[in-house]
């Protein structure tokens, strides 16, 4: 039988009830003269067996004494009888069947048979029952009597009116004072108004017992919220049940509730469901500003009714963290946080701007989308107090203060409502953590009555020192981030130009954009190289990886390329000695105590291109190592992107690479570009270069709006997983007029020939000025060309920014400066000329070597 049917069918009469047990009615001298039929039940012996026999046929003269058997009482009991069955007596009776039954006996005297005794005249009734039985009523009447008087279960009957008939002791605890003072009231008048966090029931207690009371439904498990009167001012909650109560017919008599006070065991698993929260959602981001925001929305309004977080410069411009006094550490309001209608008044006085103002996520430290030279995107962060760029006001908090005793003493302050919770790491502070929960209010903002504030407890305090130091970590974790970043980006802010002058045979644009913040700086680069000849080379590169390491491999390669391009090698021949100098191993260098330190390099897998393009004859010659092609715009606007031999990425080694030479029409606009403009994670590189292509088909549009289209609709929002570089050149050409060529043979009459032609073409242009300088120039490269190389030789000025003069031979030795002794009787030609010009050097050619110098112009308007 389930327990369910048990208890419906209990009898709470108990066995020794008359209408129940065995019954015999008794003369004055114990004969039996009246049997009932349960005494016949119990003993076996019909009315006719048992009318006028003496009592002691059937039971013992005396109680049962001794130990009653464990099968009988359910344990082995001293003395005349178990303690429970005090005030009866118990007998051994014997059955028809010869069985002996242990039985508990009660007597009862008859009124008014004290004056009427004798034989066969009533004196007393006597009722008996089995032990087991008796044993098994009485524990069910001491639960009855435990949950009434010890059970920690609130225990209430409501009548049909439902007001509160009665009660438990647990239940009185509970409202602080008897039963009496409180029976015939109704919930809400106990209780408040309340609120049930279980949903789908109705929103009061009344409502919830009346439809119990009249669908007969139970409710079991409800969560309900409430003040009691023994407690005012601070919720409580319990788990409840209401059951409805019927009399035998199933009329209804009212509703029963029990209630357990769940308060501290809900306010644990809120604590533990808090901490996971924290894990969860604190340090999603290297970002200190989001740190701190996170912190704010897991303890709105759950734990507390208004955050603050404070933290010091340091901590967000990615410095050591600060170690001093209060004095030493200037506060910024990085996040601010209030449960709606709780707000409460903070004693910190913002330096800039009205109290309480908070930061504006616009301006978050390493996302500032200024740039302080035109293409080059400039590192985020906060600079000197006032300046716009800084989006944190500072908050300096009055002497006394919570926050002020924090930082003096590097420990939590509680204060009634508001604890304060340093941020602390290695020693220093990083920062407060404010967690308020105001006058007259929990932590749900919910009001209070006037005269009670709400606190926090131990509990509550160890929870906020475990969620500040969570989000300390992740802050320290963002601000050395931060460090990096911001090192990084000044690092590759330097190894990068800043400005590129203007050049007769090219008009340039470029943007350059670091990774986003969760990346970090990438290793991208490019650069426009002056030549000789008023050539110009255009480079772009990727470092493999982000961070320091690759910014400084990034700077190793940009000046290696300058060095290898001022020499005037080829694209190819550029790429291969590039490659040679990234595929040698590092070797080990002994540091300051003797021991190796270990290098590391990242520079496999560096992609480069390197282009070379000449006004003058209008052909451009360009290689790659792993690097994408560029864009090429034809004057009619017509897009292509040129099958270049593609070369291994560098720092393989012994693989070749090609170059390919080609007529570029003035006016053709080149993109060369990275990765990072055309990729990303929603679109592969077909789609990345169509959009490039169909940008930069804008004719009429100039170079600097190109760019800003190319970056807005590749690069939305201005950040992306990778550095993103893109330079626009478009070309120009040397008109004829500027450019005077002419070919010589290899005869001494060459040298003075060459002299009258450049002194004849000077005063064309104007440039008598230079004309000595010239013809000094002119002798001594001609004169070496025709005594050390053999001929045709060529002679070409060129007036551009400077004056450029080349002489051109078949050989292939370079000459070099000699400083020669007093006595010597030559080498000192090319020494004069060197104190001539401004620069001077050898390119060499497929067919030789060309000699050039360049001298600087007259200003305008002299002589």
């Amino acid at each position: 039988m389930s327990a369910a049917n048990t208890a419906e069918s209990a009898d709470f009469r108990g066995p020794l009830d008359i209408t129940r047990a065995a019954t015999v009615v008794l003369d004055a001298e114990s004969t039996v003269i009246g049997w009932s039929p349960a005494a016949a039940e119990l003993l076996g012996y019909g009315p006719a067996d048992a009318l006028g026999r003496p009592l002691t046929a059937f039971l013992s003269v005396r109680p049962a004494g001794g130990t009653l058997p464990a099968e009988a009482s359910g344990a082995a009991v001293p003395g005349p009888g178990p303690p429970s069955l005090v005030g009866n007596e118990v007998h051994v009776a014997r059955t028809r069947d010869g069985r002996e039954l242990l039985v508990a006996t009660a007597t009862c005297p008859l009124p008014g048979a004290a004056g009427a005794s004798g034989p066969g005249t009533p004196d007393r009734i006597l009722v008996a029952a089995e032990v087991e039985a008796l044993l098994h009523w009485e524990s069910r009447i001491a639960l009855l009597q435990g949950l009434a008087t010890q059970s920690p279960v609130g225990l209430a009957i409501y009548d049909t009116d439902l007001r509160l008939s009665w009660s438990n002791t647990a239940y009185e605890r509970e409202m602080g004072q008897p039963l009496a003072a409180f029976r015939g009231k109704r919930a809400e008048e106990l209780y408040g108004a309340g609120s049930f966090v279980t949903p789908g029931y109705p929103h009061t207690l009344v409502g919830v017992m009346r439809q119990v009371l009249d669908t007969g439904e139970p409710v079991l498990d409800l969560h309900f919220r409430g003040q009691p009167p023994s407690d005012p001012g601070r919720d409580h909650l319990w788990s409840c049940a209401y059951y409805r109560l019927e009399d035998a017919h199933g009329h209804a008599l009212g509703v029963c509730e029990d209630a357990f006070d769940i308060t501290d065991r809900y306010r644990v698993q809120e604590r533990l469901a808090l901490l996971v929260e924290a894990g969860r959602r604190i340090g999603t981001v290297l970002d200190v500003a989001t740190t701190a925001e996170e912190i704010a929305e897991v303890a709105v309004p759950d734990f507390a009714a208004t955050v603050r977080v404070d933290v010091t410069r340091a901590a967000v411009t990615g410095e050591t963290a600060a170690v001093g006094s209060p004095a030493d550490m200037s506060l910024l309001r990085v996040a601010e946080r209030s449960a709606p209608g709780s707000g409460t008044p903070d004693p910190g006085l913002p330096a800039n701007g009205p109290t309480g103002s908070g930061p504006t996520r616009s301006g978050a430290a390493g996302n500032s989308p200024m740039a302080t030279a035109p293409g080059l995107a400039a590192p985020g962060g906060p600079s000197s107090p006032g300046d716009p760029r800084q989006p944190y006001p500072p908050v300096v908090y009055p002497p006394g203060s919570p926050q002020n005793r924090s930082l003096s003493s590097g420990g939590l302050v509680l204060d009634e409502g508001t604890l304060v919770v340093p941020l602390r790491t290695g020693g220093g502070i990083l920062g407060l953590v404010t967690f308020d929960r105001g006058e007259g209010s929990d932590a749900s903002g919910r009001t209070l009555s006037p005269d009670r504030a709400t606190t926090f407890d131990n509990g509550e305090v160890a929870l906020a020192d475990e969620l500040a130091a969570r989000a300390a970590v992740c802050i320290d974790n963002a601000r050395r981030y931060t460090r990096e970043r911001t090192a990084s980006l000044a690092l590759q802010r330097q190894l990068l130009p800043h400005h590129l002058p203007p050049r007769s045979a090219v008009e340039t644009a470029y943007r350059y954009l670091p990774a986003d913040d969760v990346t970090g700086v990438g290793g991208d680069w490019f650069d426009v190289i002056p030549l000789s000849g008023t050539r110009v080379g255009l480079v772009v590169g990727d470092v493999v990886g982000h961070g320091l390491q690759a910014a400084a491999t990034m700077g190793r390669l940009r000046t290696s390329v300058r060095a290898f391009a001022q020499l005037d090698m080829a694209p190819d021949e550029l790429l291969t000695r590039l490659d040679d100098l990234v595929g040698q191993p590092a070797e080990d260098r002994p540091d300051a105590y003797g021991g190796a330190v270990e290098t590391y390099d990242v520079t496999t897998g560096a992609t480069c291109l390197y282009a070379v393009y000449d006004p003058v004859s209008r052909r451009c010659v360009m290689a790659r190592a792993g690097h994408l092609p560029p864009a090429i715009v034809g004057p009619g606007g017509e897009v292509s992107f040129p099958d270049l031999p593609a070369g291994p990425p560098l720092g393989l080694g012994g693989l070749p690479f090609e170059s390919l030479e080609f007529d570029l029409p003035v006016g053709s606009l080149l993109a060369l570009f990275t990765d990072g403009l055309i990729e990303a994670r929603d679109r592969d590189v077909g789609r990345g270069l169509d959009t490039l292509g169909r940008v930069l088909g804008d004719r009429s549009a100039s170079l600097e709006e190109l760019c800003d289209r190319a970056v807005s609709e590749l690069v939305p929002g201005g950040t992306s997983a990778d550095d993103t570089a893109l330079l626009l050149v478009r070309t120009r050409a040397l008109d004829t007029d500027r450019v005077a060529d002419w070919e010589l043979t290899a005869e001494p009459v060459s040298v003075g020939r060459a002299r009258e032609l450049a002194t004849g073409q000077l005063e064309a242009w104007g440039l008598e000025e230079l004309a000595f300088a010239t013809q000094l120039v002119v002798s001594e490269l001609v004169t070496n060309a025709v005594r050390y190389a053999g001929g045709p030789l060529g002679l070409r000025l060129i007036r551009d920014r400077t004056l450029v003069c080349e002489v051109a031979d078949t050989g292939h030795t370079s000459p070099h400066l000699r400083h020669s002794a007093a006595d010597d009787e030559g080498g000192r030609g090319l020494f004069i000329v060197a104190q001539l010009v401004q620069r001077w050097g050898t390119r060499y050619t497929p067919t030789g070597k060309t000699i050039w110098t360049e001298q600087a112009l007259p200003p305008a308007g002299a002589g």
